[in-house]
């Protein structure tokens, strides 16, 4: 009698709890209704085998679906572990993770019955495992780039000794250093592998080596090895590997891009894009917020700009940044346009900052308002775009603007500072018809605060993402949030118990 293998329809797909890796488990049980056979040959069932043992290559470890029983084509084993990988394929393996509202992706229960009746049908269900792995854009590229760090692990690519910490720049010599320098470079970069030269200077040919490797890391490229190059070239092979086996997973759930005009940020790339029709119509610079004051991940729609923004200073800027500087010198704080203002009876009431004795104040109990007017000195510029917001995030201009010749540019508390507001303001304000830069330069120069309302607002996405494809080019960004890595746990936790998707019958 013909042996036949049963998979799970949309009941099976449906009836699991939720959980931050939400998979079937394999487990003997009576086959729920709706389900349909495999209608694959034995042979075909030992090539989808030997595709899932090769689940690595898509960034999924195949000993999360069984690998011993579907090393020894036990069919049933097979086809359990063709549920749980073409599951994870499809919605991705992480759904949710603490931190990442972004990542709150409930199951599409209709996408992957569709998946699952293919499967069911296909004579060749490997083909259909590998058309689940290749479906979202980049996958190629991301899959060299993971075969490539996998083989760099095995053997390592050194590292850089920190020394003194002095930068390391052309004409600089060191016996130690410059050796591993090269040797470290050498091992990434095929251009300097073919000539990497020897000896204890630091020469041209090293610089721009140095260059190219900085510009790939989204660094500043100016040749010397400071210590965010430093740090960048002492990362592990294997943290590569698991920033690209995030990356695979991340994008395999991921919405599509709008063909509509959108803003686009992308957190850890420190940069601003505006897109429309999959073409840039702009692109900038950005500051983000530091590590401990991370920006938030958001989707919402810019709908106002305001000129001349005067900024309400938040509680915890207010106790931690601003209270250091009242102790040190009140009037140069008041110099800069703060105000101070205190509930009183119920009224606001602005307070004289000589007034006070704020070494008596405690941080966790600060007990005022504080507003700085609108001005050059102003913290947001002379322009806001206001998106709404549950974290109070917004984009603003800066008068800092020394800051964005840094590389790593994680300096604000959270909201996004721009390199060229003006001409996001151009832009957006081509919606609402009369606006050249004339009349902006003229409400600016009127120093009145006013908001215009959107005509056409534009929706926005504040993402984090540090491996980024463009075109066959795999560009790697620091995990300066450590998201990743938090990911990249998740991914390796334990199947929490779930409804298997095949049976023995």
């Amino acid at each position: 009698m013909e042996r036949r293998l049963l998979l799970g329809g949309l009941a099976a797909l449906i009836a699991g709890p939720a959980a931050a890796t939400n998979r079937p488990v394999m487990a003997p049980i009576a086959p729920p209704e709706g389900t349909r056979t495999l209608a694959a040959s034995p042979e075909a069932l030992r090539r989808l085998g030997e595709r899932l043992l090769r689940l690595d290559e898509d960034g999924l470890n195949p000993g999360w679906y069984g690998l011993d029983a579907v090393r020894a084509q036990d069919p049933y084993a097979v086809a359990n572990a063709a549920a749980g990988a073409l599951t994870d394929l499809v919605q991705g393996r992480v759904t949710q993770l603490p931190g990442r509202v972004d990542l709150r992706r409930s199951a599409d229960p209709a996408a992957l019955a569709t998946w699952f009746e293919r499967i069911a049908a296909a004579e060749e269900p490997a083909a259909v495992i590998d058309a689940a792995a290749h479906r979202a854009p980049g996958t190629l590229p991301l899959k060299s780039a993971l075969a490539a760090a996998r083989l760099r692990a095995e053997t390592g690519w050194g590292s850089v000794p920190r020394g003194n910490g002095r930068v390391l720049e052309t004409g600089r010599s060191d016996s130690v250093r410059v050796p591993a320098l090269r040797a470290r470079l050498a091992a990434t970069d095929p251009v300097f592998a073919a000539d990497p030269g020897d000896g204890d200077l630091f020469d041209a040919k090293l610089a721009d080596a140095v260059r190219r490797f900085q510009a790939q890391a989204g660094l500043e490229a100016d040749g010397r090895v400071g210590g965010g190059t430093m740090a960048a070239l002492n990362r592990t092979p294997q943290e590569l590997v698991d920033q690209l086996r995030v990356a695979l997973d991340m994008r395999r759930a991921e919405a599509p891009a709008p063909r509509e005009r959108h803003v686009d940020v992308n957190i850890p790339d420190f940069r601003l894009a505006v897109i429309e029709e999959g073409r840039t119509l702009m692109d900038m610079i950005v500051i983000v917020g530091r590590a401990d004051r991370a920006t938030p991940m958001i989707t919402t729609r810019l709908t106002s700009v305001q000129f001349n923004p005067p900024w309400g200073v938040p509680q915890r800027n207010a106790s931690q940044d601003l209270l250091p500087r009242l102790r040190r010198d009140p009037q140069a704080v008041a110099q800069r346009g703060f105000r101070i203002f205190q509930r009183v009876a119920g009224e606001t009431v602005e307070i004289d900052p000589m007034s006070v004795d704020w070494h008596a104040i405690r941080p966790d109990r600060f007990p005022y308002f504080i507003r700085q007017d609108a001005g050059d000195a102003n913290a947001l510029g002379r322009l806001k775009f206001i998106m709404p917001n549950r974290d109070d995030i917004f984009l603003h201009d800066t008068p800092d603007r020394h800051l964005f010749r840094m590389a790593d540019r994680a300096f604000s508390s959270g909201c996004i500072r721009l390199e060229r507001p003006m001409e996001l303001l151009l832009l957006l304000l081509s919606g609402n018809g009369g606006w050249d830069q004339a009349r902006a330069d003229r409400v600016l120069d009127s120093r009145q605060t006013i908001v215009i309302a959107l005509r056409r607002t534009l929706p926005i996405r504040l993402h984090y993402d540090t491996v980024m494809v463009r075109g066959n080019e795999v560009r790697i960004r620091q995990d300066i949030y450590g998201l990743d890595a938090a990911y990249a746990r998740a991914m390796a936790a334990p199947v929490r118990e779930g409804v298997p998707l095949a049976s023995r019958g």
